[in-house]
């Protein structure tokens, strides 16, 4: 299976690849520069150019581009380049596969959990209403231009919540002050947070594309929730660190502005029960289990 991947060298495509060449596919990358090997494609979204041709030998389509939402404070440049960067990327891939006459037979597009806003202490699923606040309004954008090509091909859009990794990503920026001592809770504490480790994250991906009665959203989420303060305290356990130091909400507003109350205070909660009835075993279900692959 040859697989096409937008943000190949980001956090999750970095994964992706890797266990897609375990399984013994061919994972290609987009690039904005010329193409080394066959390995790599050339294309720049924000152009709509794409090489001529890409989609005729492709299986399926992972589009995982876009700025990352983690760089705080959201400037106005920069909530422009979170927009344009997700809906260029997406558009060029859409009319590439318009164009293809051999045409893949799913794309599998990002979205993300603020697409729900603040859930409150309720859990979400795929067939709950939009949010409010730039991060809904962000994602349901980004999900409108992948359903474009819902008369071409498949279409999954994949709404992940905070990945759980060993080095990058936001937990990664929050490990290392529990490593150094001098972690806390952010905010009240007691905000939800949806997680999802990133080789579930990666797996639940592919299980998507090899999934051919699967299309429509799909939560990308443990199966358990847990609140900030309880990621925090597990991840200090497992350490043997203390992390009693909490930052306020004030504090972080006055750091990082609107992204404090949407990515940080802010209740995420979902459901897997969508990921789970399609089939899908989690490796790591649980916040234990995700901690402990984290730290392993």
């Amino acid at each position: 299976m040859r697989v096409l991947i937008s943000g190949a060298s980001g956090l999750v495509g970095t994964e992706l690849r890797a266990q897609l060449k375990a399984a013994g596919h061919e994972p290609i990358s987009l690039v904005r520069r010329p193409a080394f090997d066959a390995t790599e494609v050339e294309w720049h979204p924000e152009l709509g150019f794409i090489t001529e041709g890409v989609m005729e030998n492709i299986d399926a389509v992972v589009n995982l581009a876009g700025a990352t939402t983690g760089r705080l404070p959201w400037t106005k440049p920069y909530k422009k380049l979170l927009i344009s960067s997700r809906i260029d990327s997406t558009r060029t891939l859409v009319e590439a596969i318009r164009k293809a006459k051999t045409k893949p037979k799913v794309l599998i597009s990002g979205s993300a959990s603020g697409f729900y806003g603040d859930t409150g202490a309720e859990s979400k699923s795929e067939n709950a209403p939009k949010g409010t606040g730039f991060l809904s309004d962000l994602a349901a954008a980004w999900e409108q231009e992948a359903l474009k090509a819902q008369s071409l091909t498949r279409v999954v859009l994949i709404r992940t919540t905070l990945v759980m990794s060993r080095k990058l990503g936001a937990l990664g920026r929050l490990l290392l002050l529990v490593k150094l001592g001098v972690g806390g809770p952010l905010g009240p504490g007691n905000q939800w947070w949806a997680f999802i480790s990133l080789r579930d994250e990666a797996r639940a991906i592919i299980h998507l594309i090899n999934n051919t009665d699967a299309s429509g959203a799909f939560n990308l989420t443990a199966p358990e929730s847990a609140t900030c303060a309880q990621m925090v305290s597990a991840l200090a356990k497992k350490l043997n660190r203390p992390a009693f130091l909490p930052v306020p909400s004030f504090a972080l507003r006055l750091a990082f502005g609107e992204g404090a109350d949407e990515l940080l205070i802010c209740n995420q909660q979902m459901t897997a029960d969508r990921l789970l009835q399609s089939g899908f075993k989690f490796e790591h279900p649980t916040l234990e289990s995700a901690v402990d692959y984290v730290l392993s």
